[in-house]
């Protein structure tokens, strides 16, 4: 049974950084991973994939810059590396996994964690 747990989340003033972290379990090799947000009362959105091998990233444009993600497939962790965090990044951050090569659809993964909330205050 394939097991997707968020961590790092929390509440930190506007330019502040914070690393969100997903620790899969039951996941098979060859599988994309990445993380979608959802602030309340708006639609969830992609922020960022990674393929397998972190040969292949990709950001949305509004945190390119100032995110990083990154994987440890040693570890079957996934990261979130956030700098010079905005109010408008708040939002409960989602990581996903599955499918070869990096998405920007939800509906392209097979499977999400529940969730960590970040709140950045201004």
């Amino acid at each position: 049974q394939v097991q997707l747990v968020e961590s790092g989340g929390g509440l930190v003033e506007a330019g502040a950084s914070l690393k969100l972290s997903c620790a899969a379990s039951g996941t098979s090799n060859n599988i994309a991973m990445g993380w979608f947000r959802q602030a309340p009362g708006k639609e969830r959105e992609f922020v960022a994939a990674i393929s397998w091998y972190g040969s292949s990233t990709d950001y949305a444009d509004s945190v390119k810059g100032r995110f990083t993600v990154s994987r440890d497939n040693a570890k079957n962790t996934v990261h979130l590396q956030m700098d010079s965090l905005r109010p408008e990044d708040t939002a409960v951050y989602y990581c996903v996994a599955g499918g070869a090569g990096t998405k920007r659809s939800w509906a392209l993964y097979d499977y999400w964690g529940p969730g960590t909330q970040v709140t950045v205050s201004s």
